[in-house]
């Protein structure tokens, strides 16, 4: 085949940004305020309203927010918090931040998620919190995990970095939870560039939370400059530098109004995933849990053990291919970050981080593009 008739290499993801989040940017640039400010309390407002919260506190990326979220539960050295290592490392190295010690817990295979069994089975005297993740825009399943953790006398605090759009019982993710962080990283189903969000219904730690996110002040830089008189700040605790921009805000508002669609569109893309490889044996496809909805954030599917070739040599025949794919979820206790850092056996985790991908889905994608990813599914299983 010619170069000429080469088909396009189809990407994994793709954000779904136009010109509204171009003019949107620029509006931002030619205002004359571009750090935090006027858009970033809009945005905080309008998103914490979109997930049910009361207080949404705009920040640098998720991994701040679950660093800051931590914080606000005054967790320190000598804590535990079970945390899964099916998860983005990200995860676990919030908690280490701290001085906190990440307790590995297990998943469930159909989810990826925590339940109260997996956590039941490492707590320990010393453990102060449970942090769940909903992964991969599958949601956990909260109302029985914060059960659980009520009758344990646990905070349960909720990685949300994939959440958006997901629902659990018909509530959006994150809705009642203690404490939940969100994530706006171009891989996620909406996009600031960078940028994450912590919200709750709790006004104190709410109004700490701002301030520890610009280094402990007592005023912001946006409540100096807004007044017509000086004001000398004081810092009243050590804090971090972990502010969002008005322009990634001004970004951030068009794709909270896109989020409906962007959600059932992929919806629809995974629906469409599922008929097609309905069909090939020793494959089983991501789907949505009894409890609730996910957002398909990433659509994976678990290869069996019966399955004519395995993951990586699956990877690399669907790259010649020209489709971009990615390894399943990471399993943090296998990364040499945490070397000698103990955990107790994970079967469930092993086995989807080794037998897992995630195949091409994004907003844009046409089904010619579908039909050639599962035609080298098929190739494959000999179907």
């Amino acid at each position: 085949m010619s170069a000429a008739h080469t088909p396009a290499r189809i990407p994994v993801m793709v954000p779904w940004l136009g010109e509204e989040e171009a003019r949107a940017a620029a509006d931002a640039v030619l205002s004359g305020w571009v750090a935090q400010g006027p858009r970033v309390a809009e945005f905080e407002r309008a998103f914490a309203e979109r997930v049910g919260a009361e207080h949404g506190i705009a920040v640098s990326s998720c991994t701040t927010a679950l660093h800051l979220a931590l914080i606000a539960l005054d967790l320190g050295p000598g804590d535990e918090v079970v945390v899964p290592s099916l998860s983005f490392i990200a995860t676990a190295n919030a908690v280490r931040y701290l001085g906190a010690h990440p307790v590995f817990a297990d998943v469930d295979e159909a989810t990826g998620n925590l339940t109260p069994a997996t956590v039941d089975a490492v707590r320990t005297p010393r453990t102060r919190a449970v942090l769940a993740v909903h992964q991969g825009g599958v949601p956990a399943d909260v109302h029985a995990l914060r059960a659980a953790c009520a009758a344990w006398g646990l905070a349960l605090l909720e990685d949300a970095a994939c959440g958006i759009g997901a629902t659990v019982g018909g509530k959006s993710v994150g809705q009642g939870a203690l404490l939940a962080a969100w994530s706006f990283h171009p891989r996620k189903v909406i996009t600031t560039g960078e940028g994450g969000m912590i919200t709750t219904d709790d006004g104190a730690w709410a109004e700490r939370l701002r301030r520890l996110r610009e280094h402990g002040m007592s005023v912001s830089a946006a409540q100096r400059h807004a007044s017509s008189k000086p004001i000398a700040e004081s810092y009243l605790e050590v804090g971090y530098n972990y502010r969002m921009t008005d322009i990634q805000a001004a970004v951030g508002l068009v794709q909270l109004g896109k989020l409906d669609a962007i959600v059932a569109r992929r919806r629809a893309l995974a629906a469409r995933y599922a008929d097609l490889l309905a069909g090939i044996p020793g494959l089983r496809p991501v789907r949505d849990p009894e409890y609730g909805e996910g957002n398909f954030q990433s659509y994976w599917v678990l290869l069996g053990e019966d399955f004519p070739v395995g993951r990586d040599q699956l990877l690399a025949l669907l790259a010649e291919s020209g489709i971009s794919a990615r390894r399943g979820i990471m399993a943090a206790h296998l990364e040499p970050a945490y070397a000698g850092h103990g955990a107790a056996p994970l079967p469930v985790t092993e086995r989807i981080t080794r037998d897992s991908l995630i195949l091409p889905l994004f907003h844009t994608m046409t089904h010619e593009q579908q039909d050639r990813v599962v035609a080298v599914l098929r190739g494959q299983a000999g179907g």
